[in-house]
């Protein structure tokens, strides 16, 4: 795991900026504490920080080939890299590393551009050919590894973190309406956007090209998701496949040369990995849980019972339910408004593994893909009330009910049905947006300032998602919604939490449910193996019961939640005031502060439930502060 940067000069007569170039990549130190070095020849400059994971004597980057035409610098892991080394092997290639990253270089060499779609693994990656003075950059499928660029003054920069084109001289900082709306609807910045106009994310499964010749830059989508083929299997088949397939998964996933461990919660995903690695190793696995000292909170009980049962090197810590000094780092470790308040516990558990292994495995991606989270139930039975009444009907009835019903925060669960009543009145897509929202379009509406409407033109996040349902080649309404989140809330909040915490303690974190076979096999796999009976991720909970105890697989979800809601009554309610009245937040220019003033007084006084609002806020305020 590592950090890359770069700059390609498409005009001649302008020479790279070695020491800008050398300050960019000390910029990602953290990703890549072990070695770093820099590649410079006239119009290129690449640069590399480098946790050494595999190949530790050799496999120095930037890499080139014998003749110095071609040089690669690379952030991820190639799991079938040893597959690939003998093909290539066979093809007369000859290897002087034992590295992935060799195995890239001379594939590219060999296949050309079609080298990305051989890979297994999570890579960014950027490859130069001197003789056509061409830069190839590429991500991959699922979008683990992340990738940032921009185009300034006839020149191309990137890196793996925003951070690094912050240094950029004369890089236009001008905030994105676009990403603003984004950020208080979903809780982050969706991929191709990023907090400024001007930088834009590589997207998952895409290679950008552009050379002196064709210096325009030139997009390419190399893989896409497809639910079109589904299968129909008996239980018992899909749970053999399951554990047949994840253990491949795994098995390819534990190719290392230094320790390498697991995160074990206490939930299904990171439970089944823990499970199935301890039957694969003679070693007992390392693992590793976060606790908190709220009994509400708190899962180290669950995690304790699966390290016991498989007798791991566990390691636990408990931290306070208050544990809110993190909060000011949020902003530096992300660059961008990130509103996901379980980045706080990621980051612990992250600290606490690094202090034991420097690979570590985690079960990312299995909600998503295996129909695991709450929402989906919820919309599902939405969705069976859509499927009866018209469009027109439902408009008629649950729109005014959607309008008049009162938000009761205080309330039992099936009391709270305004969100529904609203959801109702809308298409499934629509309906999902809105229940997934951190802040509804009438509380956005509320809070942008005249000024942010008039530059967003009307956009709204609606936006995004119809144009990512609209690649979608299946016809199950759970699964859209599945595919909708993996193109946006699995790399935009899930894989970007995990990639900033994990890196900023220079852990790598490796996600086995991920490996894009595993993913492709998951979309055959009917909904009613996924969600059957309001229990999500069935056919994973099957197929490990012979491996788990009930309770680790059917109590209810409960993952790193932080007590928002307490903290903004409680010890930070002074400090959450001062810093939403500020002249950061009225100095922008994009809220209403009467709206702001108003929520916080709600809360506070218990009238009403703002934390998700006034979190998200609170994280943006941090933004700006440190970008000021």
């Amino acid at each position: 795991m590592c950090g890359i940067v770069g700059m390609f000069r498409l005009k001649q007569g302008r020479p790279v900026d070695a020491a800008l170039l050398a300050s960019m990549n000390q910029a990602q130190f953290h990703r890549g504490p072990d070695e770093g070095d820099q590649y410079i020849d006239e119009q290129v400059g690449l640069g590399h920080r480098r946790l050494s994971i595999i190949d530790l004597a050799s496999g120095q980057q930037p890499m080139s080939d014998e003749t110095d035409r071609y040089v690669l610098i690379f952030n991820g892991e190639i799991y079938n890299f040893m597959q690939l080394r003998a093909d290539l092997e066979t093809l007369g290639h000859q290897f002087k590393t034992h590295c992935d990253t060799e195995v890239i270089l001379r594939g590219h060499i060999e296949w050309g551009d079609a080298c990305v779609e051989k890979l297994q693994g999570m890579f960014a990656y950027a490859f130069w050919d001197k003789q056509q003075q061409r830069l190839l950059l590429a991500r991959d499928r699922l979008g683990i590894k992340p990738l940032f660029y921009t185009l300034l003054d006839d020149s191309i920069y990137f890196a793996s973190e925003l951070k690094s084109l912050k240094l950029l001289p004369g890089l236009d900082k001008t905030i994105n309406a676009k990403a603003i709306e984004q950020y208080f609807a979903l809780g982050y910045v969706a991929e191709p956007d990023t907090i400024y106009s001007a930088v834009k994310k590589l997207c998952p499964a895409q290679t950008l090209v552009l050379s002196t010749a064709e210096p325009t830059p030139k997009l390419n989508t190399y893989w896409h998701l497809s639910y079109r083929e589904q299968v129909e299997l008996s239980d018992q088949d899909y749970q053999q496949q399951l554990v047949e397939q994840l253990n491949t998964a795994i098995n390819s996933h534990l190719v290392t040369e230094v320790p390498l461990g697991s995160f074990l919660s206490g939930g299904v995903d990171s439970s089944a990995v823990v499970a199935l690695i301890a039957g694969m190793s003679d070693q007992p696995v390392k693992t590793c849980s976060i606790g908190f000292d709220v009994a509400a909170y708190d899962e180290t009980s669950y995690a304790q019972q699966v390290a016991t049962r498989y007798h791991t090197l566990h390691d636990s810590k408990i931290v306070k339910a208050d544990d809110f000094e993190l909060i000011p780092k949020l902003a530096h470790f992300y660059d961008e408004p990130y509103a996901d308040s379980s980045a706080l516990a990621t980051y612990r558990v992250c600290e606490l593994a690094r202090s034991k292994v420097t690979v570590c495995m985690s079960g990312d991606g299995a909600d998503e893909l295996l129909a695991g989270y709450r929402r989906y139930k919820l919309l599902m039975a939405e969705q069976q009330v859509r499927d009866k009444l018209p469009q027109w009907l439902r408009s008629a009835v649950f729109k005014p009910l959607g309008k008049i019903y009162p938000k009761l925060d205080w309330a039992p669960r099936f009391l709270r049905a305004k969100t529904t009543f609203q959801s109702l009145a809308m298409d499934l897509v629509e309906g999902y947006l809105h229940g997934i929202s951190l802040l509804k379009q009438q509380q956005r509406d509320e809070l942008f300032s005249d000024k942010l409407k008039a530059q967003l033109q009307g956009y709204n996040t609606l936006e995004l998602f119809r144009e990512v349902a609209a690649d979608f080649d299946g016809t199950e309404p759970l699964a859209l919604l599945q595919y909708i989140d993996i193109r946006t809330y699995l790399v935009g909040d899930i894989l970007t939490k995990v990639d900033r915490a994990s890196m900023a303690n220079s852990l790598e974190v490796r996600v086995p449910f991920l490996d894009h076979k595993f993913v492709e096999w998951s979309a055959k796999v009917p909904t009613a193996q996924k969600l059957r009976a309001g229990e999500g991720k069935y056919v994973l909970k099957k197929a490990m019961e012979p491996y788990l105890p009930a309770d680790i697989l059917y109590r209810p979800k409960m993952g790193f939640r932080v007590p928002l809601a307490e903290w903004f009554r409680g010890p930070l309610q002074q400090q959450v005031r001062a810093a939403l009245l500020s002249d950061v937040i009225k100095d922008s220019g994009l809220f209403r502060m009467d709206t702001i003033s108003r929520w916080l007084d709600q809360h506070q006084s218990g009238q009403r439930d703002h934390s998700t609002a006034l979190w998200t806020l609170l994280m943006f305020e941090n933004f700006l502060r440190q970008s000021n």
